[in-house]
This record gives C-alpha cells, sequence and structure tokens, in this order.
C-alpha cells in the first residue's frame, strides 16, 4: 500500500468520496489474533472490498459483525477518498497537520531538556 493510504482512519473527515454498495464486495471470515475460541469459532471478520480501485480493508475492532461493518466502510470511505484525490484529500490534509504538530511538540520538548541541562550546570558552577 502506498504511503497515502497509510494516512487513513483520521477522524472528523467531511468531504470524503461516497461509496455506492454496487461497488463493494462483502465477507465474513474468522478473525485472527487473541481471543482463543470466541475468534476461532465466529466468523465477524469483515472483509470489504472496493470493486473500481481494488482496496481491501479487513477490520475485527469489535466481537459484533454490525459494528465491524460500520467500522469496516468508514475506513474503506477514507482510503478510496485518498486514492483518487491524494494530496487534496482532508484525510491527507490532517494527517499532515497532526504530524507537523508532533514535530513540533518533539522540538519544543527537545529545547526544554537543553534548558534544564544548562540550567543545573549553572548550579553546579555556583556550588564550586
Amino acid at each position: 500500500s502506498s504511503p497515502l493510504l497509510q494516512a487513513a482512519r483520521k477522524r472528523n473527515s467531511l468531504n470524503l468520496l461516497e461509496l455506492s454498495e454496487a461497488e463493494l464486495e462483502e465477507q465474513f471470515v474468522r478473525g485472527d489474533g487473541p481471543g482463543g475460541q470466541a475468534t476461532n469459532k465466529t466468523n465477524n471478520c469483515v472483509v470489504l472490498k472496493h470493486v473500481p480501485s481494488g482496496i481491501v480493508v479487513k477490520c475485527h475492532q469489535t466481537r459484533s459483525v454490525e459494528k465491524n461493518r460500520k467500522i469496516a466502510r468508514e475506513i474503506l470511505q477514507e482510503k478510496v477518498d485518498l486514492f483518487y484525490k491524494g494530496e487534496d484529500s482532508d484525510v491527507f490534509k490532517e494527517k499532515k497537520a497532526s504530524e507537523k504538530q508532533k514535530q513540533e511538540k518533539k522540538r519544543r520538548a527537545k529545547e526544554n531538556l537543553e534548558r534544564k541541562k544548562l540550567f543545573k550546570e549553572m548550579q553546579q558552577l555556583d556550588k564550586e
């Protein structure tokens, strides 16, 4: 998958492309991961494919098939939006903004650490 598709699953995206049910293929399969018998015997994992773009989403976040269907459609809608709109997509813009905030937060934390080091060094010099 491309780096653009990694940005999907961000909340509060408004301008997403609409999906029609005719373009979707849906399967219910057994999930994987922890859960033992509850996971191994129930088909509550949803695999949703958008036929025109070929994008496939697998959702097994809850034990409920209906909730997984809803979540899978949300994720797929965001990925399809990214696929067709690219960098113009609201999802991509949100991802970029959050990355920028994260970098700014890291930069500020680094500056604060440097200030603390300098302060400690000054205290050590004052004691001597």
